[in-house]
């Protein structure tokens, strides 16, 4: 069986590492940049991705660059009081079976690369176009035949033509910066190995260190009808971010003002494709069900993705079609799920002071019978089962 990957981000990388994995070696991936590469920004792993990730030999060279975070904490926008805490670290590895884990996107990408050879990977090969009979165009003109075709080319999505879904962003109405900091820089500030979450009136903010503790990682969104642009590597201003930030904890200014430099973009996603896949073509991670960034699980769906299309397409025997529905029959309940929930976040991350504050901090608040008793749908989940 002959397989198009295009796109050589997280999704299409662990797309053919977990197709490789599972016998079918016969993978091509279809990268349009020269190199292979993630933007210097951080990731955060849980255990639904990071189980996957250990099955494809990854866990060795992943602690080597990554954090394990301790605890997850919400926290109020003014005082800093703590709403919320959820243990990690060693106790949500012996609950689910893996670990939580911080790390750069840049080095996951460089960990997914060595699962995949270098002759698998066509750099600088951008795809224009695919067919449902499995042709796959370039941009220079030429066209090859291919058993199956995964789209994991983002957002924009060159090969989600082919399944006929039009392209409709839906502007979330905030807007993202995140910069990095030496772990030195903050070293005066008593923040500790945690995955962070602020919550206040329009804004929330999340910190947590990367690369062992020697980065400090800060993404920070905030209400702005302004402002569309869906890029990565657009500047940014730290003095209009602290603005935005204006009453904010200490701490919180404290950190941003340190910032020398950071990076915007509007938050986008879209709602849930009606249709993922057309006779031998279908779609992965962000290219059919990009989601807000708010429950940390863009990534991690998509690595789900490639190890249920994997062990589909594996047990096939040769009907991709049949196969390729099957994935989607399997996945799309469960994204549509995650992306509903950011969705969601999106609006009490972002409450003002009031009575639904008070409602959603009480909630919080309330004992549960397990620590993780609000996530286990999420981190239990074995997408390869």
């Amino acid at each position: 069986m002959r397989i198009a990957v295009v796109g050589g981000g997280i999704g299409g990388l662990a797309a053919a590492a977990s197709l490789r994995a599972v016998g079918l070696d016969d993978v091509v991936v279809f990268e349009q940049s020269g190199t292979l590469g993630e933007v210097g920004a951080g990731i955060q792993l849980s255990p639904n991705a990071t189980r996957l990730l250990l099955r494809l030999g990854l866990g060795d060279a992943l602690d080597a660059v990554a954090v394990r975070p301790t605890h997850v904490e919400q926290r109020r926008w003014a005082d800093g009081a703590l709403l919320a805490t959820m243990p990690l670290g060693e106790g949500v590895a012996d609950a689910f079976g893996a670990p939580y884990l911080h790390v750069h996107r840049a080095d996951l990408v460089d960990l997914l690369r060595t699962a995949v050879p270098p002759s698998c990977v066509r750099l600088g090969a951008r795809v224009v176009g695919a067919t449902p009979e499995g042709d796959v165009t370039l941009a220079d003109g030429t066209t090859e035949r291919f058993h199956a075709v995964v789209g994991a080319d983002g957002i924009h999505s060159a090969v989600r033509g082919a399944i006929g879904a039009v392209d409709r962003p839906r502007f979330s109405g905030n807007v993202a910066y995140r910069g990095l900091l030496p772990a030195d820089a903050v070293a005066d500030l008593g923040v500790t190995h945690t995955s962070s979450l602020w919550m206040g009136p329009d804004a929330h903010l999340v910190h947590y260190f990367l690369r062992r503790g020697d980065l400090f990682n800060i993404v920070a969104i905030v209400a702005d009808q302004t402002w569309a642009e869906e890029s990565w590597t657009a500047p940014g201003d730290v003095g209009a971010l602290l603005d935005a930030f204006d009453g904010w904890h200490p701490t919180v200014r404290a950190m941003l003002g340190r910032l020398r430099a950071v990076h915007r973009w509007a938050l986008h996603d879209r709602d849930p494709l009606p249709a993922w896949s057309a006779g031998c073509v279908t779609l992965l991670g962000d290219a059919c069900h990009p989601m807000l960034p708010y429950l940390a699980q863009g990534g991690a769906q998509a690595i789900e993705d490639a190890a249920c299309l994997a062990v589909g397409l594996a047990t096939s025997s040769g009907d991709v079609p049949a196969a390729l529905a099957r994935y989607e029959e399997l996945r799309r309940p469960r994204t549509s799920r995650v992306q509903g929930g950011a969705r969601q976040a999106s609006v009490t991350y972002h409450l003002h002071d009031g009575p639904e504050q008070a409602a959603r901090d009480a909630a919080l608040a309330a004992p549960l019978a397990s620590p993780w008793g609000r996530i286990a749908w999420l981190y239990g989940h074995d997408a390869a089962a």
